[in-house]
């Protein structure tokens, strides 16, 4: 009986770490997949605020509604459109942490 436990436990105190090492693995992968979905719709959309379409919003800091499908693959978070004199800003902020952090664009007009 005593063999038997010290197998389980050498058993458990290897197999413990390789199980911490995939969901590690797993959510730095989701990270990495949402950052990159954030990148293209807002490189997506900055195309579009740069060839003109920045002149039908006001100076100021606007939520920006993004019609792309894969919105839908993005977890909770918030697009925000920023208009000055000469700069046009579009970034996407994660409402949690742990989700591919921010991602910003920036377009100094001329």
């Amino acid at each position: 009986m005593a063999e038997l436990l010290v197998a389980i436990a050498i058993f458990l105190v290897a197999l413990l770490p390789i199980a911490y090492s995939f969901t590690a693995e797993r959510r730095a992968m989701r990270a990495k997949y949402d950052r990159a979905v954030a990148i293209e719709i807002v490189d997506g959309e900055m195309e579009v605020l740069a060839a003109g379409e920045w002149r039908a919003f006001p100076p100021g800091k606007h939520p920006y509604a993004v019609n792309a499908q894969a919105r839908t693959n993005l977890p909770p978070g918030q697009f925000a459109l920023t208009i000055e004199t000469n700069k046009v800003r579009l970034e996407w902020q994660p409402a949690v942490s742990g989700h591919g952090g921010p991602v910003v664009r920036e377009v100094t007009l001329r």
